[in-house]
């Protein structure tokens, strides 16, 4: 994201002279990514924010409506895209740089945005889409010069869909024949040799403005002085504190309406100055917070000695919305603080995680209401209202909110189902770096599965007088090696997935090792240390995703202290000897999930695995299982 947002574009800037000069313009110059098409253009456009749009616009009401219009179609690039494709013919003509009989009309549009090259464009129909709508819409030329591999140039034509594939070069002179890098260098070369243009490189970065006309934020260190100039705050004058006695209410930023505030001596010649009013922009100040916190209490900006032993941050966690502005700038800072010195450091962040929405089904009643989920029932023909039932129009799964009533209370939730099962369910349905739908029947499943945990620590065997080593594996039947090895197998899946955030693996581990532990069925006094043995593990790496069943596991299998402060568990190196594999779990033929499970695992708990992964039941959805088929060490398809 943040290398389309810098958006490093290579091409060249091409000269086009207008045929008749128009106030101070002579010319447009034009950037390209597609030399290699210029004997396809067939207009030019500029922005309507372009100066000579704004020129023009002056003695042309109807242009300077066209323009307002554009305005109110908005600037961001997705409502541009979106909006019907429409131009403001400026009567004048443009002279194609390698064409001496050739003109280009010149018009002005609203999808070119004056925030990217020069704000023109040269259009060229053939070969870009938004140009194509455009030249049909206004009966342009179409001129085909790139040909598909595969096509003959004499008869391959554009119709609706502009090509912007490979190919060769064709209708364009000399440089027919070519392929579209080489045509690109060529093009380069001839309208720099003819001073029609340039090589060039450009950025869609924008300038950062960081000022803000507001109390609340830092004070920018600056003090205006009328014979010196800017002057910066001196070093030991910093922070500017802000004052506590602002008047708020009245329009305006209130420290520049403070009697006393700003007003202050210049630091170089001591006469009566101002301070600057502006406060930084928040995202300043969060650019470089992380560097603050390696020694809070240092009375420096911070400890370069400590962050050379702290920094980089280990892991980031947050929105997706930081990932163009918040970590941009934070890189930005990190790395002029490198440039001049203060910092032996390049990157702040060595990983980031940006996690996923939690999605609901939006619903709105017969008069066009938003409904709240709870007040929403399904039956057999669709959806209905609680109460009324009167037909209910179901929307489409989306991101959580408010003014669409598409939210869950958590307090309902935890009431009915403890908080446990919540978060569970966050876990299991899908990675945390993907939306997640919230759904009933997913809720109710984690809730089946904690009861389930719940009901093997009822049955808890009491605690044993000695605990199982590796000693003792020798000693062990077949059934109960089996169950070890995925108890132990199960430490290391969890221990992989946890550093790789995939907690739904994680989860999907534990419903195999509750399965395999319920199905465990050996009595025995070796069979109680086992069950014990297994429970703890259980409890013990239950506790980051359930941590009130797990301690109430723990609790009942006899131990005095908090699960939560028990080291991680450890595993039996021998037991992991045997080979686990990776079965993909399909249901109806698609693969949903993949588990890993130990080799040659009897189909009857393979099959139970895999039903009870959360995939398979959300794609189930209910319906009605027909068949298991199970491929030993392969494959297992639910068939619904």
């Amino acid at each position: 994201m943040q290398h389309n947002w810098i958006g490093r574009s290579e091409g060249a800037q091409v000269n086009f002279k207008l045929d008749k000069h128009t106030g101070s313009f002579s010319n447009l110059d034009v950037f390209t990514t597609r030399p290699d098409t210029l004997f396809g253009a067939s207009f030019v456009a500029i922005s309507a924010h372009h100066p000579l749009a704004s020129y023009l616009a002056k003695e042309n009401p109807k242009l300077a409506k066209f323009i307002a219009d554009c305005d109110a179609l908005g600037t961001s690039e997705a409502a541009i895209e979106q909006a019907e494709k429409r131009g403001f013919n400026t009567e004048l003509h443009v002279h194609h740089p390698l064409i001496n009989s050739k003109k280009l009309p010149v018009y002005i549009a609203n999808f070119v945005l004056m925030d990217y090259g020069t704000g023109a464009i040269f259009g060229c129909p053939a070969h870009d889409q938004r140009d194509l709508d455009f030249a049909r819409k206004y009966n342009l030329t179409v001129t085909e010069v790139v040909c598909p591999e595969g096509e003959e140039a004499e008869t391959f034509l554009v119709e609706d869909v502009a090509y912007t594939g490979p190919g060769t070069i064709i209708n364009s002179g000399e440089w027919n024949g070519l392929n579209i890098e080489e045509a690109k260098n060529v093009a380069i070369k001839e309208i720099e040799a003819i001073s029609a243009g340039t090589k060039k490189v450009t950025f869609r970065l924008r300038d950062w403005g960081v000022s803000r006309q507001r109390y609340w934020g830092c004070p920018i260190p600056i003090i205006h002085c009328s014979d010196c100039g800017i002057v910066p705050v001196p070093e030991k004058d910093l922070p500017v504190v802000l004052p506590d006695d602002v008047e708020f209410g009245e329009s305006g930023n209130p420290l520049d309406t403070h009697p006393t505030w700003k007003q202050v001596a210049c630091p170089k010649c001591g006469a009566d100055s101002v301070r600057e009013t502006d406060t930084f922009d928040t995202f300043f100040e969060s650019s470089w917070y992380y560097l603050r916190f390696v020694d809070p209490m240092s009375d420096k900006a911070f400890n370069a000695e400590k962050a050379a032993y702290w920094m980089p941050v280990d892991q980031y966690i947050g929105g997706v919305e930081h990932a163009v502005l918040h970590l941009l700038y934070s890189r930005f800072f990190t790395r002029a603080l490198s440039d001049v010195g203060y910092l032996d450091l390049d990157e702040p962040f060595a990983g980031l995680m940006t996690q996923g929405m939690v999605c609901h089904q939006s619903f709105k009643s017969s008069d066009g209401q938003w409904l709240f989920p709870n007040e929403v029932r399904k039956t057999d023909n669709g959806f209905v209202s609680v109460g009324d039932n009167l037909p209910v129009q179901a929307g489409r799964v989306e991101k959580m909110s408010k003014s669409k009533r598409n939210v869950v209370d958590p307090e309902e939730i935890i009431k009915s189902y403890g908080a446990d099962t919540a978060r569970l369910f966050m876990l299991s349905d899908s990675p945390p770096d993907r939306d997640l739908e919230w759904t009933e029947a997913g809720v109710e499943g984690s809730f089946r599965f904690i009861s389930k945990i719940f009901k093997l620590s009822s049955e808890t065997p009491t605690r044993p007088d000695r605990k199982i080593s590796s000693e003792d594996l020798e000693t062990f039947s077949k059934d109960a090696l089996d169950l070890l090895k995925i108890a132990h197998r199960s430490v290391t899946i969890i221990n992989e997935n946890i550093e790789r955030f995939a907690f739904n693996k994680c989860v999907a581990q534990l419903h195999i090792l509750v399965n395999a532990l319920s199905s465990f069925k050996q009595a025995g006094e070796d069979s109680d240390r086992i069950k014990h043995h297994v429970l703890e593990l259980l409890a013990q790496m239950l506790a980051p995703f359930a941590p009130h069943i797990a301690e109430e596991l723990w609790f009942n299998l006899g131990n005095t202290e908090l699960v939560s402060t028990s080291p991680w568990p450890y595993v039996f190196e021998e037991l992991l000897n045997d080979d686990m594999i990776e079965v993909a779990v399909q249901v109806n033929g698609k693969v949903r999930v993949k588990l890993n499970l130990p080799v040659d695992l009897p189909k009857q708990e393979a099959e139970a695995a895999a039903l009870s992964t959360e995939e398979v039941k959300k794609y189930m959805s209910g319906r009605e299982i027909k068949r298991v088929i199970v491929v030993p060490n392969r494959i297992i398809n639910v068939v619904g």
